[in-house]
């Protein structure tokens, strides 16, 4: 089911509107020029939708890099660790936290 909040936020951005309910029908566009169709808001959920849940792996991996692998690095840098350890580590939160599919085109 779309989110046409999430949507407009990202692809008109800018532009002034209220929805009640996640409900198209309810949509006051607020801005000058005319409102996206329902449909080319539906069209447009897919490619929102994945650019959401990749920017959320990005945000994971960051976090995960920063307690698992960046200590191992700088480990590494030191002569402490090796740098086959610290790629380890960084492959483990990669293979932990996958992208999404992309959506068909």
């Amino acid at each position: 089911m779309t989110d046409y909040s999430q949507v407009l936020t990202a692809n008109y951005p800018g532009k002034e509107w209220v929805l009640y309910d996640n409900d198209y029908s309810t949509l006051v566009w607020l801005s000058a020029g005319t409102p996206p169709t329902e449909a080319e808001l539906d069209a447009a959920w897919p490619q929102v939708d994945y650019n959401n849940q990749y920017a959320q792996v990005e945000a994971t991996r960051r976090t995960q890099y920063e307690a698992q692998s960046d200590g191992i690095y700088f480990a590494w840098q030191r002569g402490d660790a090796t740098e086959a350890q610290w790629r380890e580590a960084v492959a483990k939160v990669k293979i932990e936290n996958p992208y999404p599919p992309a959506p068909v085109a």
